[in-house]
């Protein structure tokens, strides 16, 4: 058996674990992210490294990291709640610090491997992974791994104009419309109130006492994603897309977005689209991490 340490990197806590070669959890606990600096950072993990060596020989170290990450480089491009982790070359720090193989993976990617490891699309070759929260991201897989795209944009839904491109420069993203906060706003301008008063639960618990106006704008906002969701199945055509993030988990939803799919099909020699909920929450990234380190790893075996 061979043991891996594990992080997810996140802008308040990293969260970290000891796990084996089959994604099982040996021990798991969080530390706050250091706010300091590089440094502090790299301390932190090697802090958490040495503390499972004095109990498991350590097989290599799997990140999942906020930002556009060049898993070939290990430079992290973008922009993120950590500015330090963009410049450094993340992957060289940590292996010279600790003296182990690294490697790391955007979060959401993660999120989206570990579905297709031993998750809700375990079976599938290709995939989308889309991700519902303050914005709309996700995972692009293709034969089993990340596309990241000539940019590493692959996977950047919410980037898609959806509507009122002729009134404006750009138009409404998915994101700024189908994302969580985007439907706070929305209800926000509708009744009038500060947007910052308000967040995906206190909006859904509007709409269960009965106020009509939010009732709607969640109309609109399953709708919103229903249309995305169809735009990216006859644009990659997957076999199968999962949905994650918290706003995912409402009981319901998803099956609302499935009736949408179903009124939008246009006739019946067209694709049946579903939406499937993600398996895993909190860990998926920790998960995914795991096994695109795995993935790495077998690739460089095989091109010896």
């Amino acid at each position: 058996m061979t043991y891996y340490a594990v992080f997810d990197v996140g802008g308040s806590a990293i969260k970290y674990a000891l796990m084996n070669e089959a994604g099982h959890f040996i021990e798991k606990s969080s530390i706050p992210t250091p706010i300091d600096g590089i440094d502090s950072f790299v301390n932190a993990i090697d802090f958490v490294v040495k503390k499972f060596q004095k109990s498991h020989v350590l097989s290599g170290i799997a990140l999942s990291m906020p930002g556009a990450v060049d898993v070939e480089s290990g430079y992290i491009k973008g922009v993120t709640a950590l500015p330090y982790i963009h410049g450094p070359n993340m992957k060289k720090l940590i292996q010279e610090r600790t003296g182990l193989t690294v490697e790391l993976e955007n979060d959401a990617n993660c999120a989206g491997l570990a579905e297709g490891w031993i998750g809700a699309a375990k079976g599938n070759q290709d995939y989308i992974c889309i991700v519902i929260g303050t914005g709309i991201g996700g995972a692009l897989i293709l034969n089993k791994k990340v596309r990241h795209g000539s940019n590493l944009f692959g996977g950047e839904f919410g980037y898609m104009i959806l509507e009122d491109y002729f009134e404006q420069p750009i138009g409404e993203t998915w994101s700024s419309l189908a994302a969580t906060w985007g439907l706070v706003m929305q209800v926000a301008k509708r009744k009038n109130m500060d947007p910052y008063s308000l967040n995906g639960i206190t909006v859904f618990e509007m709409a269960d006492e009965g106020d009509l106006e939010v009732q709607d704008e969640i109309e609109k906002f399953i709708k919103r994603l229903a249309v995305g969701i169809y735009n990216l199945q006859y644009i990659i055509d997957p076999e199968k897309i999962l949905i994650g993030g918290a706003i995912s988990r409402r009981e319901g939803l998803i099956d609302q977005i499935n009736e949408k799919l179903k009124v939008m099909k246009p006739n019946e020699d067209c694709v049946d689209i579903q939406v499937h909920p993600c398996q895993f929450g909190n860990d998926s990234n920790l998960i995914g991490a795991l096994y695109h380190f795995l993935q790495r790893k077998q690739d460089s075996l095989s091109t010896r």
